[in-house]
């Protein structure tokens, strides 16, 4: 028997690998020429009562979520990916109101360092409590 009487924290909304080109850094060429950034996001909520009712109004709409970060990747000039992040972690606990906490990694694969890489990413995790 499968208890149904509530998810909790650990139901996750995951989206990974969001693409888009922003002009993020500290130098001028990174705002002059943009590079592509990666975002990963980890929606906490409790999908127990979306999933009961099957209504997408009381869970986090994925494609809004999507629009989010894209936007915030694509919008203001920022110098820090930390920056980045904290943005679109903040921006989604205002908008999407069932969320309970999100996870965001924004990727910088692109990054001026002088040696081979494969990636550099900051992850911040920000909740309602």
């Amino acid at each position: 028997m499968v208890d149904s009487t509530g998810g909790g924290p650990s139901d996750r909304i995951t989206l990974t690998g969001l693409t888009a080109r922003g002009f993020h850094g500290v130098f001028a060429e990174e705002k002059r020429d943009g590079q592509d950034f990666t975002t990963d996001v980890v929606v906490h909520l409790d999908a127990a009562p979306a999933a009961a009712g099957d209504d997408l109004a009381r869970t986090v709409n994925y494609a809004q979520v999507a629009e989010t970060v894209l936007g915030v990747i694509t919008g203001e000039s920022l110098d820090l990916i930390e920056t980045v992040a904290d943005r679109i972690a903040r921006t989604l606990l205002a908008e999407q109101p069932v969320a309970t906490a999100v996870e965001v990694t924004v990727h910088k694969p692109h990054a001026p360092i002088e040696a081979d890489f494969a990636d550099v990413a900051v992850t911040v995790f920000r909740s309602r409590t």
